[in-house]
């Protein structure tokens, strides 16, 4: 037997160990187009990181795109991977980049959007979402019975197969320990990806986000924030969506965003960076979204060519009841938003929002039968609490949810006669109540 081949082998094999006995590398998989995809990589440890990708079922060789954790972002980073084919199976194994390769052969999945437009009818497709999400940690908490549960919740929303998974902010809960320190900001986010259920979901399908005050800082923070370049940072860092900020404008700080899966336009709005008070003194009017930002919205809403328009916001749009951070405590910016809806005729608008721990549907009757609905989705895994008491005139009839829930949203049907279903289930999947809207 050639000796020299057994010691490269023997050598090839301790390595591998070596790498496995590093622990395994923890990874979410963002935003997926037609030829791109982006995948968060975690470790314990600066190195050089790598992802393996490769086509589902074919003889051709894997592509490797490789890049280095940082210790700044909690020891890890996002890794690009680009020139994939549209509508296209494809596998992937993230790995620590040794001359051994991966020491692991599990593999990932995702699949790229299909090229659908001027060809066939748009796909039909799931997305999931649900905000506030609390993973306790005692020795920073405050005293007394602990805030999250039901954690179970995770492995629930896999087993309804969502194509795309949507966080309506309060992904995260910053602790007061936490505001001074961009290491805590990170702990933070490490600490709640390291939650079993959590890391099952971020694994199974494309996953975007929103945040909310408590991703952002304090609690019912606007953007006096003095450390709000701090919790961007960290949340550009661990979410890999598709961009962040609107370029060249006010607006370009932030997390705004937008992209279309399928046929369905997503609005990712940033409720926080240019937030003022309800009270704000001076000459300007209050505001959520900041001129910018806002402007920008009612552009691209016009714009818009999709059967639904989803608007990701933190708080409640419609709400009437002027309590918490509701928008309606912010009356001119939202009837803005409502007169140019109403005056420009965009149909088919949704607010996806969270933030109050406890969930409903609200509708708004505008002319020409046009509406707008917000579907509200609060909470995952905090506790939960019932809104019911609240005089919110837009509210619908069956729909209030004061438990843990999530919810799914589904689009079916040929072109010009999409169906948005919402359904709506608690922590164990046991559906609570479905409405469907067809397309105007």
């Amino acid at each position: 037997m050639n000796t020299s081949r057994i010691h490269y082998t023997l050598v090839v094999a301790f390595i591998a160990l070596t790498v496995a006995c590093k622990g395994q590398l923890t990874h979410t998989l963002g935003h997926v187009g037609m030829r791109s995809a982006r995948i968060w990589v975690g470790s314990d440890q600066e190195e050089a990181v790598a992802i393996a990708v490769g086509i589902e079922g074919s003889r051709a060789p894997e592509r490797i795109f490789r890049s280095h954790t940082i210790q700044r972002e909690g020891f890890s980073c996002i890794i690009d991977i680009d020139g994939l084919e549209p509508g296209t199976a494809y596998y992937y194994k993230p790995f620590i980049d040794v001359a051994s390769g991966y020491a692991s052969t599990k593999n990932y999945t995702f699949k790229t959007q299909e090229l659908w437009q001027f060809r066939k009818d748009a796909p039909d497709f799931t997305m999931a979402l649900g905000s506030c999400t609390f993973v306790n940690e005692p020795e920073y908490d405050r005293p007394g019975e602990p805030y999250g549960g039901e954690f179970h919740i995770f492995d629930t929303i896999v087993k309804k197969n969502p194509d795309l998974m949507l966080w309506l902010g309060d992904n995260i809960y910053l602790r007061e320990v936490d505001f001074d320190s961009y290491g805590s900001i990170v702990h933070r986010y490490k600490h709640t990806r390291s939650q079993r259920e959590i890391q099952n979901l971020l694994k199974f399908c494309p996953n975007i986000a929103i945040w909310d005050d408590h991703d952002f800082g304090p609690n019912d923070s606007n953007g006096s924030f003095v450390h709000k370049d701090w919790t961007l940072s960290a949340f550009k860092a661990f979410w890999p969506n598709p961009s962040f900020g609107i370029p060249n404008s006010d607006a370009e700080q932030g997390i705004t965003s937008q992209l279309l899966f399928s046929d369905i336009e997503i609005f990712l709005l940033d409720n926080r960076y240019h937030r003022t008070s309800k009270d704000t003194l001076g000459s300007d009017l209050p505001t959520i979204l900041g001129h910018d930002q806002l402007q920008w919205l009612l552009q691209a809403l016009k714009q818009s060519q999709a059967p639904f328009k989803l608007i990701a916001v933190g708080g409640q749009f419609l709400n009437s009841a002027q309590v918490f951070e509701n928008f309606s405590n912010y009356p001119q910016e939202r009837q803005l938003i409502i007169n140019e809806i109403e005056k420009q005729d965009i149909r088919g608008v949704v607010f996806l929002t969270g933030d109050r721990h406890c969930g409903e549907l609200s509708m708004l009757n505008l002319s020409n039968n046009n509406k707008i609905y917000d579907l509200t989705i609060s909470p995952l895994t905090s506790r939960a609490y019932d809104m019911s008491k609240e005089t919110n005139e837009y509210r619908i009839e069956g729909t209030i949810t004061g438990v843990r829930h999530f919810s799914t949203l589904q689009f079916t049907g040929k072109k010009k006669h999409r169906v948005l279903t919402m359904n709506v289930f608690d922590s164990f999947g046991k559906l609570l109540w479905t409405r469907d809207v067809p397309q105007w």
